[in-house]
């Protein structure tokens, strides 16, 4: 069973950036992927990137947030650039078995505890 512990959250000004990483243990899994949850909403996947490195990202971050991954290092990183207030949330790693998970939201077996980023106008 894999274990995940993200880091790199804190508050930002809108416009700023912040990378998060997802330590995973033993190893990261064949799909990994990031999701949010803002207060009094639903969560909402963010980006998956696959074994092979290929990527998905929600609308709202696409061309803002970039996924990336060093598999030698188990790590999974989610760089946010131009952050908006609107960015606001826990942020979560997720990891699933199967390399299709990555092709939805749904279906992922392990989560982190989450990292919290605030952005301020």
């Amino acid at each position: 069973q894999v274990q995940l512990a993200e880091s790199g959250g804190g508050s930002v000004q809108s416009g700023g950036s912040l990378r998060l990483t997802c330590a995973a243990s033993p190893y990261i899994y064949s799909c990994m992927a990031w999701f949010r949850q803002a207060p009094g909403l639903e969560r909402e996947g963010v980006a998956t990137i696959n074994i092979i490195g290929n990527t998905k990202y929600a609308d709202s971050v696409n061309g803002r947030f970039t996924i990336s991954q060093e598999r030698a290092k188990n790590t999974v990183y989610l760089q946010m650039n131009s952050l908006k207030p609107e960015d606001t949330a826990m942020y979560y790693c997720a990891a699933a078995s199967s390399l299709w998970t990555c092709g939805s939201w749904d279906n992922f077996n392990y989560w982190g505890q989450g990292t919290q980023v605030t952005v301020s106008s």
